[in-house]
């Protein structure tokens, strides 16, 4: 086996095993009843362009590495598309069965077709019923490829983005849908997979590495399957006497040295002599140590604790918090609501319980934070200052009193409130609200270039255009963006990231913020607002395209099979270019047939006279 083959073959085993234990301690967290949990539903591309934006194969190590992060009693389901949308496993019941299917199916997620399907992956996989939200895992690279049978590229694939992300998406949210988004390659639509996860409440998030693809995975299932953690420093960690039992999933480098589990009492466990009751299980990038009843007191492990360990935990209490929205705005603080939800009839609420919420950002640095105030009803509230940063964060709630300590964790994205492109050739920056509530009657924009105050035009609900002076092609300055924004009776003012003028330039004034891929094609090059109206083809046009599109039509149903063939017949009967080419060739074969009659010599006709 090559090198790569025997790499991809550890990844995949890795991402098996570590799902296989964590399922242990997210099962364990999760206190649904099995009729209220959420839907989990992974929708994979396996169209051709996956082949080289996903060379690792990292799709089929997340499906191993999810399958086994599921908690038994889950209902969940996997969904494949290209060109077509496929179910090799339907929705069901998580559990060991199911678990054997699900793992069987990486030859599935290799089959690979010619082009993409996107639109019609996700209506799919969001059509089947559900007892509670549904959530999508979308991976892909982002790229939308319809075959050139549907129509004329590439207005098609134009046509579907449209629809996906201002019809599609918005359509899933009011159905309880959710759409986590990874891309698998830089080459990917990364706007694309931003907006389907914006607009429907999920996770947006690029993946290229194992451990990306295992932090990715780790932030979709926490914000799925939210639990309680114990705060672990420098290998440290605090029991109170309310834990019911605890699972510590402790990540290290392969071939680290073997970890020690420190008990308060002096006790000390190693894999080959665990916790009376307990498991102790290692694998080479990770160990996973589940203690029931755990002592009360101070724990410590001694050895290598990677970044992203934890130590989960069932108790006596439980800490809850409002609603997360998945995407922040910068600009905009963030009202939060929590508190502590008894599991125990005799538990007793911690003495000086406080609770706080910090921002931090991708390198665990504390961007905002807060300390929330309790009300009557033991409720705690408060508003997260506005981030001042665009891109991944994570949101941490801490409860902490005399002996007691929980913390939550939840990932966030971060976008602009407003993002800006400069578009040279029309020599004018378009501007687009982010924020759903932002709109042309409660926002003004502003900008400022060399001292001079440039006023933006409305030109759509949530769209505005902001001319420029003449610019030097060689020189790069930044743009000053300012937003006025009245909401709710309150009027603030915003600062946008900096826009930089003709990057490209040789001489630098300043630099600018980066606002990331968030501004999108379909919101500037490609939107309606001033896109020209395309012409109407006259009947011959229609007539010819019709004609020109059915050789591929046939290629793509010899390709498929048997099985596509079906499937494109189905869809072909109300595709009006197909009757047009097949009227076509029928009047072709009249002629043809009349030619050649008519191009036959006569011969003369000779009676015989009859014999007697």
């Amino acid at each position: 086996m090559h090198r790569g083959g025997r790499r991809n073959v550890r990844w995949r085993i890795l991402a098996c095993l570590v799902g296989l234990c964590l399922a242990g301690v997210t099962g364990m967290a999760s206190a649904q009843p099995a009729a209220e949990q959420p839907d989990v539903r992974v929708v994979v591309d396996v169209s051709g362009s996956m082949k080289t934006n996903d060379p690792d194969r990292l799709a089929v190590s997340a499906l191993d590495l999810l399958v086994s992060l599921l908690p038994d009693g889950a209902s969940a389901g996997v969904w494949t598309f290209g060109e077509r949308v496929d179910t090799p496993l339907p929705p069901g019941r998580v559990g060991d069965g199911w678990r054997e299917r699900a793992l069987a199916l990486p030859p599935a997620l290799q089959a690979y077709q010619e082009y993409t399907d996107i639109e019609g992956a996700l209506r799919q996989a969001a059509e089947a019923e559900a007892n509670g939200w549904r959530h999508l895992i979308l991976m892909t690279d982002g790229v939308i490829d319809l075959p050139p049978s549907r129509g004329a590229k590439p207005e098609i694939d134009r046509r579907s983005r449209r629809r996906l992300v201002e019809t599609l998406a918005p359509a899933l949210a009011d159905q309880g849908v959710v759409v986590h988004a990874i891309a698998f390659s830089e080459q990917a639509d990364l706007a694309l997979v931003e907006r389907l996860a914006q607009r429907t409440g999920g996770l947006a998030s690029l993946v290229e590495s194992p451990e990306g693809l295992l932090g990715a995975f780790l932030d979709i299932f926490e914000r799925i399957f939210p639990a309680d953690r114990l705060p672990l420093e420098e290998g440290r960690f605090v029991v109170d006497a309310g834990v019911d039992s605890l699972a510590a999933l402790i990540f290290h480098e392969p071939g680290a040295e073997p970890l020690t589990l420190v008990a308060p009492d002096g006790s000390r466990y190693r894999a080959d002599a665990p916790p009376e009751g307990g498991r102790w299980r290692v694998e080479p990038r990770f160990d996973l140590i589940r203690v029931p009843e755990p002592l009360a007191g101070e724990w410590r492990l001694e050895g290598p604790v990677g970044e992203r360990s934890r130590i989960s935990v069932t108790a006596a209490w439980h800490l809850r918090t409002s609603p997360l929205p998945a995407t922040l705005y910068r600009g905009f603080p963030l009202p939060i609501e929590a508190w502590l939800q008894r599991n125990a009839a005799d538990a007793t609420l911690p003495e000086n319980l406080t609770l706080s919420v910090s921002l931090e950002d991708a390198d665990g640095e504390v961007q905002s934070s807060v300390t929330l105030e309790a009300d009557a009803d033991g409720r705690f509230q408060g508003r997260l200052p506005a981030p001042a940063l665009t891109g991944n964060a994570r949101l941490a709630i801490r409860a902490s009193g005399e002996g007691f300590a929980r913390q939550r964790r939840q990932a966030v994205n971060i976008l602009p409130a407003i993002g800006a492109v400069h578009d040279p050739a029309a020599g004018r920056v378009v501007l687009a609200a982010e924020h759903p509530r932002l709109n042309r009657d409660n926002t003004r924009l502003h900008g400022e270039l060399l001292g001079e105050t440039l006023d933006a035009e409305a030109v759509g609900e949530a769209r505005w255009h902001l001319p420029l002076p003449d610019l030097d092609a060689e020189l790069r300055q930044p743009l000053l963006l300012t937003a006025t924004v009245t909401l709710d009776g309150e009027t603030r003012e915003l600062r946008l990231p900096r826009l930089m003028l003709n990057p490209e330039g040789r001489i630098g004034i300043d630099q600018a913020d980066l606002a990331g891929p968030t501004l999108a094609a379909e919101r500037f090059a490609s939107s309606g607002d001033d896109a020209a109206p395309a012409e109407s083809a006259s009947l011959a046009d229609r007539f010819v395209e019709g004609v020109n599109a059915v050789p591929g039509m046939l290629r793509d149903a010899w390709q498929a099979g048997w099985p596509g063939l079906v499937d494109r017949a189905r869809r072909w009967g109300g595709d009006p270019r197909l009757w047009g080419g097949i009227a076509l060739g029928v009047v072709l074969l009249l002629v043809l047939a009349l030619w050649r009659r008519l191009r036959r010599p006569r011969s003369r006709s000779h009676r015989e006279e009859p014999h007697v």
